[in-house]
């Protein structure tokens, strides 16, 4: 099955091996060098693939082919059906793969669906391709989360997960001014401009996956930039991080992560926030049309606030993992979007809205990264990570067809912002709840270890007990 890593092999260490920062550094910063660009590069375009559908919606599809009523919204929300429920498969096949097998292939098969949605003519077609693009894409998400956790502590994850992450605002941003253009070769090849979105921009994610196959790193056992040295202190750090937790494969590992309560604690908070994000990027072309701009400049328009995004995403990142927290960066970014949203709901101007709509996007965007390093870093062992990553993402996604059918009374959409601002609200309150039971969790392991003499050196004594371990915080 191409499995390079052994993972029966358990690597004891007598003691941490310790680098000074600089080096530390150093080292990581020439993994992002050979990681980072290969999935920030993904993820743009999965999600430019993933979302283009609101922007070929203004250009034309709607009026095409016929999209009245309810019909847009069920086309959008199909997607996330197979999209959620493939996930955790998806998870598994690339803990059983190499990533640089599994990753470009489900690339190559979501870039072929995209482009032949070129080739869309009815309403129906549009539904099966969303659902096929929706299951092609699954495994893209979770399967670099789970990637990252191979490579990096939990302490350096959530900027890079940021880093990559980020590459969702700007496909927003980059979407609209590719659909501005794009939409101008009308009647090019007997095709309509919002087709020529599709085929193009599917083209281009094909011609990324094929050199990935070739290029893209592995594990960092297998990693041929690192020097021995380098791979060692890599390879020790990743095994400290996860306090000797087993990482072979085994089903006692799934349930663990099926059956743990946290999993769904966060899998709420996520959705909390997929609802309002999943809202910006569907809709927010139309909801500025609907301010009273003309769909090309509604297209143009819909930029900003995704860069205003990315900004912020890179930097809530960066200060939430030199801070080591989560929690309070979640509820904060939680509660700018809310002011967003509150704008957009109250305002009758469009500068007003305009800036709500800034604001909500402000507000989202950061918060996922920091959510999935917190689901990542609180799921003890490497296949129960994996799983729970999965199912956060997976679960969660679910709340795309709640986005897909809220705006759904213009031009003010009412309906829309205020379900958005309950959902943000549970965010909210998922986080405070999950701050105060991780604080309690740690606090009974390390009276635990205190009364019953339990160091690190015991490890492996615990390696099957994933985040049960006494010795997990």
């Amino acid at each position: 099955m191409g499995l390079l890593r052994n993972d029966s092999i358990k690597f004891k260490f007598e003691s941490q091996i310790v680098l000074n920062p600089r080096e530390r550094a150093r080292i990581l910063r020439k993994i992002d060098w050979h990681l980072l660009p290969f999935v920030t590069a993904f993820y743009l375009l999965s999600y430019l693939d993933r979302v283009n559908v609101g922007n070929a919606r203004v250009a034309g599809m709607a009026t095409n082919l016929s999209l009245t009523g309810f019909r847009y919204n069920i086309a959008a929300a199909v997607f996330f059906i197979p999209y959620s429920f493939a996930e955790v498969p998806s998870n598994i096949a690339l803990k059983l793969f190499r990533p640089s097998r599994w990753i470009p292939s489900i690339m190559v098969a979501w870039g072929i669906v995209t482009t032949l949605m070129c080739l869309i003519k009815s309403y129906q077609s549009l539904i099966v391709a969303r659902a096929f693009l929706g299951l092609t894409e699954a495994g893209l998400f979770p399967g670099v989360n789970y990637y990252i956790c191979l490579w990096y502590p939990r302490s350096e994850r959530s900027k890079r997960i940021a880093i990559f992450y980020s590459a969702a605002s700007v496909a927003g941003a980059f979407g609209g001014l590719l659909a501005y253009g794009i939409e101008r070769m009308e009647g090019v090849g007997g095709l309509h401009g919002w087709q020529w979105i599709f085929c193009l921009e599917g083209i281009a994610t094909v011609l990324v996956a094929i050199p990935s196959f070739f290029y893209m790193q592995d594990y960092p056992e297998t990693g041929n930039f690192l020097t021995e040295p380098d791979r060692l202190y890599i390879m020790n750090m990743i095994k400290q991080d996860g306090n000797q937790l087993s990482p072979r494969f085994d089903t006692k590992f799934v349930w663990q992560a099926i059956k743990d309560y946290k999993t769904y604690v966060q899998i709420l908070i996520h959705l909390g926030m997929l609802v309002p994000g999943y809202a910006i990027a569907l809709f927010s072309p139309t909801i500025i049309n609907e301010l009273g701009y003309s769909a090309a400049n509604a297209q143009l328009l819909s930029v900003p606030p995704f860069v205003t995004g990315a900004i912020a995403t890179v930097a809530v990142g960066i200060y939430s993992d030199k801070h080591n927290l989560r929690g309070p960066y979640i509820i904060g970014c939680a509660f700018v979007s809310l002011v967003g949203y509150i704008l957009l709901y109250t305002s009758v101007k469009a500068g007003p809205s305009y800036a709500g709509a800034c604001l909500a996007a402000a507000g989202y965007y950061p918060t996922i990264p920091v959510i999935l390093a917190w689901a990542g870093s609180n799921a003890g062992g490497d296949l129960k990570r994996g799983v729970a990553l999965a199912m956060v993402i997976g679960i969660s996604n679910l709340g795309g067809v709640c986005s897909s059918f809220i705006y759904i009374d213009p031009p003010r959409f009412h309906i829309g912002h205020g379900t958005v601002m309950g959902f943000l609200s549970l965010a909210i309150v998922m986080s405070l709840f999950a701050m105060w039971d991780f604080n309690r969790l740690n606090k009974k392991k390390q009276a635990q270890c205190l009364a019953e003499d339990i160091t690190d050196d015991r490890g492996y004594d615990f390696e099957d007990m994933g985040d049960a371990s006494p010795l997990f915080r």
